[in-house]
């Protein structure tokens, strides 16, 4: 990665995605496309959704120039390109209509397998621990979660914005300063850039939401680029670097399935939806999200390669302080948070 090809790009697809938010955000409101307010909502009041349409379409675009510069190889740019398109104009498709879980489901399963199939991955993800078919299953299930993940996790103003921005960002450094390759730093550097430049219009109170149209691709996206840390023998930051997700997602799908719940279905039990509901604002829930994210960054940043070590720990406590915070909410002290 040059430097002054990054900055450049960073900046143009910073301003293009800003730009982009708020022509889209007037052309929702003209065309009456809300997101209305239900009893499993985060807002209050009917907001334009399909802000991910302006994301999207500047990401693909900078796909476009980084394999014109040859900072990528251009079959693995035309895949990443047609399969987030692909995801996004199926996504765009369920944000108006509304499609079955199970066609939704099947296209992120055979978008993976595409991309799994055509070489989108350079090398394994877990090393020699497995073989070359077992790897590639579990490297695609470890997507297709991670996908339905990052959606699932898009529940109040800002907060997937940020984590898109702390991921995209870490993976840049790591680009920058490792051995990690220059075409996943380029396109970490969109993802963050283009996350940079939505969150001016996503901030609480959020103007336009990001929609399915923007958080089933831009799972899609940051499942590859967090993979290729990996494949890089970065498995570790790679862990790290999206692990408040990881846990909050992952103890919040624990507690529903021993429910018995429908784990498919809309719902407001996050750790983070439960600070929203009870005294934390959206922009304080994001921004201790962000603080959170950025001691992540650090702690992947000094992880040595492919070695669990002490970070794994601190890492852990950090997440683990935040989610205490969440449950800790102003107004319900004793409550003992989400059960």
């Amino acid at each position: 990665m040059t430097w002054g090809f990054s900055m450049g790009l960073f900046i143009a697809v910073f301003a293009a995605t800003c730009a982009a938010t708020k022509m889209v955000c007037g052309q929702l409101q003209r065309r009456a496309i809300l997101d209305l307010p239900n009893n499993r909502s985060s807002h209050n009041v009917p907001t334009p959704r399909g802000g991910g349409l302006a994301v999207v379409m500047v990401l693909l675009a900078a796909l476009m120039v980084i394999a014109g510069f040859e900072q990528m190889a251009k079959s693995q740019a035309a895949w990443l390109f047609s399969l987030t398109f692909i995801l996004a104009a199926m996504s765009w498709v369920d944000d108006l209509r509304g499609l079955g879980p199970l066609f939704r489901f099947g296209a992120h399963v055979v978008s993976v397998g595409l991309a799994l199939s055509f070489g989108l991955l350079d090398g394994p993800v877990f090393g020699a621990m497995l073989s070359p078919v077992l790897d590639k299953i579990a490297a695609g299930l470890l997507w297709v979660w991670f996908i339905n993940l990052f959606n699932f996790m898009d529940g109040i103003d800002g907060i997937a914005g940020v984590e898109a921005l702390s991921i995209g960002g870490g993976i840049t450094l790591l680009a920058v300063f490792s051995g990690v390759g220059s075409d996943v730093g380029n396109v970490a550097l969109v993802v963050a850039a283009g996350a940079g430049g939505f969150l001016v219009w996503n901030w609480h109170p959020a103007k336009i939401f990001l929609g399915d149209v923007g958080s089933v691709p831009l799972g899609f996206v940051l499942g590859w680029l967090l993979l290729s840390l990996s494949a890089a023998g970065y498995w570790l930051a790679a862990l790290i670097l999206p692990l408040y997700f990881l846990v909050d997602a992952g103890l919040t799908l624990l507690r529903r399935l021993l429910r018995g719940e429908k784990i498919w279905q809309a719902h407001r039990q996050h750790f983070y939806q439960y600070a929203a509901q009870h005294g934390r604002s959206h922009g304080e829930v994001a921004t201790a999200v962000a603080l959170c994210n950025s001691v992540l960054i650090v702690l992947a940043f000094v992880t040595p390669n492919g070695r669990i070590s002490w970070t794994i720990i601190a890492a852990l406590g950090v997440v683990t302080f935040l989610i205490f915070w969440m449950v800790r909410t102003p107004q319900n002290q004793s409550s003992g948070g989400p059960v």
